[in-house]
């Protein structure tokens, strides 16, 4: 019997699209990258349609469509919750209810309406979605699984084991208590957006001392084995720009103005904040391990993409092997529905390899076609000519847009939609900044190691091939590398290997035969506020908005004022 199975993951943010063919992996990529409105929660029609094109099929050749939660059982929280906040929660009742009523509640003729698809469709609970993309596509047979985010229907947390393809999570602790939600009231409160600024709270806390501590865990209860509750006084879940209460702003001061200076309190507030979760998820692993005896541990949710947290678990608990795929938050949502389908329910059998790169890709004719309409001149270079001269570009200094192949999976590029620079120039970042991203300058950027050198310059002792693992820069080579050392000291790895990521690794090589240097700078192909680059009009767009020196698609080489 033929198995092609669709998971989609929408209505919130991140939506995304995932195609498995007989339990096999086929394609999958976040709407955001096709319309271009980032962490776009819109139905994925177009990442659908690239799932479909991919593999040469129409909705007609599905044998399941599945969603990664449960629409009805989420709704009923929602009810509950908002007649509990009432009457302050109207506002956010009339805003949110149109949606529910629209779409969300009716997924199968949402479904038949956008695609004509009126098949099978299934529904899995959110947390056992974040449980199989983590579980099912990792390198494990016996594993124990935790995930956390802001909230699914009910939970926050969970824990359990996966053992063959089969998974059963044990323990749940549910909305209102929420350590994503929690991330989110103080990312809110230091000025930056929900959903899009905790990263940037991640770099803030770098820079400062948890001397708030003590004041979190009065207002969170931290037990012993990492349950928790959250004093709801101090947190508003219901307003329309922030989560924190009045009460939360008498406790820690007056909040951030989004784009208003930093202040020292608010370094110390985000390390303050990082301690506080890295405690609770460590003591939260370190239960599930006396639980499980495992050695292995996958964990999925967006709480798990923060690296730094991601590298503490590895040092400070009993577990040996660590697995978080690419797109830990809710666009990976959409894997694991699939996933969990395929392997759990029809029993198609796991191959233990996740491969990050099943986005689109295009033809060499496309991009060169886009060049000549947007008047850019350019040179077809061989793959070895290629990387040496990309390469050289870097060792002069230049900032380089790099597009590759299929599009990479997850919100960190991987190496096949790149801005890529030097991380032996102390000035880097800031001409990186200065040229295309215009970030925050607290917000490091990460290098991209061949994985054969990563031990010689971290404390590493795994791979960390999806950029979510932080290790500290070893003492003696941080004056080699400064431009992607933190300034904790650590580092935000991404290990490339030539099985994996043949070209990319090819380019690395090329730089360290250079100039000894098995690394590069790595950062996503986007401006400011927009989803990494997609097409090569995308590509295209950027750099000519930007000031990057040269822009590659494929083996097209473009060099800014070239005649």
């Amino acid at each position: 019997m033929p198995a092609n199975i669709i998971g989609l993951s929408c209505h919130y943010h991140d939506s995304a699209a995932c195609l498995m063919q007989e339990g096999r992996l086929a394609a999958v990529a976040q709407e955001e990258r096709f319309n271009r409105r980032k962490n776009s929660p819109d139905f994925p029609l177009q990442a659908l349609n690239y799932c479909l094109q991919a593999a040469g099929l129409s909705v007609f050749d599905l044998d399941a469509v599945v969603f990664y939660e449960k629409p009805y059982l989420k709704f009923a929280r929602v009810l509950i919750s908002h007649l509990r906040a009432f009457p302050r929660s109207y506002g956010s009742f009339r805003r949110t209810m149109p949606s529910w009523l629209a779409d969300r509640l009716a997924l199968p003729l949402v479904l038949q309406r956008e695609t004509g698809f009126s098949g099978k469709t299934l529904f899995i609970k959110h947390h056992l979605a974040h449980a199989a993309s983590a579980f099912l596509v990792s390198p494990f047979e016996d594993a124990a699984i935790l995930t956390a985010d802001a909230v699914g229907e009910w939970a926050t947390m969970a824990r359990g084991r996966g053992q063959g393809s089969a998974i059963r999570l044990t323990h749940e602790i549910h909305f209102p208590d929420s350590l994503g939600l929690l991330y989110t009231a103080v990312t809110t409160f230091l000025g930056f957006e929900a959903h899009e600024g905790e990263g940037k709270v991640m770099g803030l806390a770098g820079f400062g001392r948890p001397i708030f501590l003590e004041k979190i865990k009065s207002i969170v209860a931290l037990r012993s084995d990492g349950s928790f509750a959250m004093d709801q006084s101090y947190f508003d879940f219901y307003s329309e720009d922030r989560m924190y209460s009045r009460r939360f702003v008498e406790f820690f001061g007056k909040p951030r103005e989004p784009g208003a200076e930093l202040e020292e309190r608010h370094y110390d507030l985000a390390a303050s904040l990082q301690a506080f979760i890295e405690e609770a998820i460590i003591l939260a692993a370190r239960d599930l391990h006396a639980q499980t005896k495992t050695p292995n541990l996958c964990l999925a949710g967006g709480l798990f993409l923060n690296c730094v947290m991601n590298q503490k678990i590895l040092e400070e608990t009993d577990f040996k092997n660590l697995f978080v795929q690419p797109a830990a938050g809710d666009a990976g949502g959409a894997l694991g529905a699939c996933a969990f389908v395929s392997h759990s329910l029809l029993n198609r059998p796991r191959d233990g390899r996740m491969d990050p790169y099943l986005g689109p890709e295009y033809p060499v004719s496309r991009a060169k076609r886009v060049l000549t309409n947007a008047n850019l001149a350019f040179r077809e270079l061989s793959d070895e000519e290629l990387y040496r001269s990309v390469a050289q570009k870097v060792v002069q200094g230049q900032v380089v847009g790099w597009c590759q192949g299929r599009m990479e999976l997850g919100p960190r590029a991987l190496g096949n939609r790149s801005i890529l620079g030097d991380p032996r120039n102390p000035a880097m970042k800031e001409i990186i900044n200065e040229k295309v991203k215009h970030r925050e300058p607290f917000r490091p950027f990460a290098p991209a190691v061949l994985e054969e050198n990563a031990a010689e310059y971290f404390h590493l002792t795994q791979s960390s091939p999806f950029m979510l693992l932080a290790p500290r820069v070893r003492q003696e080579k941080k004056s080699v590398i400064p431009a992607v050392t933190h300034v904790d000291g650590t580092a935000r790895v991404q290990t490339v290997s030539r099985g994996l990521n043949p070209r990319f690794w090819s380019l690395i090589h090329a730089f360290a035969d250079l100039t000894g240097l098995p690394m590069l700078i790595n950062t996503s192909f986007n401006l400011r506020g927009e989803p990494i680059v997609c097409t090569p009009e995308d590509a295209v767009s950027t750099f000519q908005r930007s000031r990057m020196d040269a822009l590659v698609l494929g083996n097209l080489v473009v060099e800014r004022g070239a005649p």
